[in-house]
């Protein structure tokens, strides 16, 4: 069976169960697993179960740290049919960038193993301009002609890395006219992420950097990750030369793929700059299979009936709120999107904390942390707080395990909490000398803290900038949170210890970054008290 036959049959998959995949596809329990899970179980437990992970129902939408999309059947199944063969893969690459050349009207295609992937690879392309003895150097680019990457400050962001990975400098523009005067022989390619800014009409937009790119034949890369599919592509219309989407979120194809669309030299040289050719893309393996997934999903994309799905994630939001509103006190509302990015209706819940005693961010936490675990958005803002939720990623029933699980906890009588605090036990003023433990290594931060009652400011000086650190102190109990912060990049501390008169220890949360432990040490100066005197003029000896 060829390509053509194989894709053929994905398309008879009904329109039915399109919605995503049925249950028996994602239903599976540990007994269809048994031969390679073995254990004790129940056909009501996943394979997630057997290695103690617990499943969390995703209302959220396409995050990566999530898992990203539901995979459709059609890319399972060509998955499936993928595997058990060998061929020649830059055959291979060439035959799927064809097809979807063919399905989306671009000039060519190829599959990344994910949007970030494709970045770097159409980066790498960008600066070796094909040539092999130029792409090996990579990232040791002493001796190339194009070094530079520019971008409009609205477009860093922490996905960057994948075209930083490559070595090049980023120049980081504000205006038109910033573009025209960053331009030289060194620029390798422009970047630009698709966001509101970019939009036609902006200052910046993606016309006007194309009216300034194209006649210099400067090269416009844009990220459009969770963007949906556009045939034609609009942003190749708008005057890109590349367009990058992530496989594993509109889509809906693998989580490890990525879809790259235009220019079809353009896109045969970061082909060549990717695995499984030996270079710096070698890194970014993307099977057989895979490739051919993502290929089914763009086939499965043009055939796909958006509207059927998107009023059925209106009845799940419809379902949730029935319930939530049975609540006094509780108002919702359905969010509709703009622009092409996270295309999907959006319920918020709203209420006054004071009237239910609870905020938003802790039912976050609460169905976060215990089951069923349940992924929602949360905010609090003058004097109200809400949840927020996204369906695109639900399952067939899952809209009533929300309501129930949400309306048994509105339903909860609490009483108000009180604002008073615990007096702080000690005085943290001062001069503290962190040392910090990471995984496989340490470092050596600074604190200056003012404690004014329970509160606490200060600065901290962690391993490569200054920032601002603030808190609080109950008891012997200490909190703070700093937040480091460069272009495309951010870390957040926060720091929860236990006090003693000249010792602080305890961990660090680093958000997705995972967890350090610290211990601190107010420092003592050495100076003593005593007169300065100052020179009234330059020393008459060395």
């Amino acid at each position: 069976m060829n390509r053509r036959e194989i894709i053929k049959q994905l398309g008879v998959f009904p329109i039915a169960g399109s919605l995503l995949a049925s249950e028996s596809i994602f239903g599976n329990t540990l007994k269809e697993f048994a031969p390679i899970f073995p254990g004790p179980f129940s056909g009501d437990k996943t394979i997630y179960d057997s290695i103690g992970v617990v499943p969390i129902i995703n209302c959220r939408g396409t995050f990566t740290i999530l898992g990203g999309s539901t995979e459709r059947p059609e890319v399972l199944k060509a998955i499936e049919a993928a595997s058990g063969y060998f061929v020649q893969y830059d055959e291979l690459a060439y035959g799927i960038g064809q097809r979807l050349a063919e399905l989306t009207k671009a000039e060519w295609g190829m599959v990344s193993a994910g949007c970030a992937a494709g970045l770097k690879h159409v980066t790498a392309a960008c600066v070796s301009g094909g040539n092999p003895e130029k792409l090996l150097r990579i990232p040791d680019l002493t001796g190339l002609e194009k070094t530079e990457v520019i971008s409009p400050r609205y477009s860093r962001n922490v996905y960057d890395h994948g075209i930083r990975n490559i070595g090049v400098t980023m120049i980081d523009v504000d205006s038109a006219e910033e573009l025209e005067r960053a331009i030289n022989p060194r620029t390798a390619m422009i970047y630009v992420n698709s966001s509101k800014h970019s939009a036609t009409g902006e200052p910046l937009s993606l016309e006007v950097i194309h009216k300034i790119a194209k006649p210099k034949n400067i090269p416009i890369l844009v990220d459009a990750a969770a963007e949906n599919l556009t045939i034609p592509c609009v942003h190749l219309e708008r005057g890109a030369t590349v367009v990058a989407y992530s496989g594993g979120k509109a889509i809906c194809g693998p989580q490890c793929a990525g879809l790259l669309l235009g220019d079809k030299d353009l896109l045969m040289s970061a082909w060549q700059a990717s695995s499984p050719h030996h270079g710096p893309g070698r890194d970014n393996k993307v099977g057989k299979e895979e490739m051919l997934g993502m290929l089914a999903a763009v086939e499965a994309w043009t055939t796909r009936d958006h509207e059927a799905e998107w009023q059925t994630w209106l009845s799940w939001l419809d379902e949730i709120s029935v319930e939530v509103l049975k609540i006094k006190g509780i108002t919702t509302e359905v969010e509709q999107p703009k622009g092409l990015s996270n295309l999907a209706p959006r319920l918020v819940i709203k209420w006054d904390p004071e009237k239910l005693n609870i905020t938003g961010e802790e039912i976050a936490e609460e169905v976060a942390r215990n089951k069923p675990r349940i992924a929602i958005g949360a905010r609090s803002k003058d004097g109200m707080t809400s949840i927020n939720i996204t369906p695109s990623q639900m399952r067939p029933g899952n809209a009533k395990t929300v309501a129930d699980r949400l309306h048994g906890i509105f339903s909860q009588k609490r009483s108000p909490s009180s604002d008073k605090m615990t007096p702080a036990k000690f005085n943290v003023s001062g001069h503290w000398e962190v040392e910090m433990e990471f995984f496989t290594s340490k470092s050596t931060h600074i604190m200056f803290l003012e404690q004014d009652g329970n509160w606490i400011k200060g600065t901290h000086k962690s391993d490569f900038s200054t920032q601002e650190i603030a808190g609080m102190i109950e008891g012997d109990e200490l909190k703070l949170r700093s937040d480091y912060r460069i272009p495309g990049d951010s870390i957040n501390y926060w720091f929860s210890a236990k006090v003693s008169d000249d010792t602080l220890s305890g961990s660090v949360f680093l958000g997705e970054y995972l967890t350090a432990k610290f211990t601190a040490k107010r420092s003592k100066y050495k100076e003593e008290h005593k007169r300065i005197v100052i020179p009234g003029g330059p020393p008459l000896a060395t």
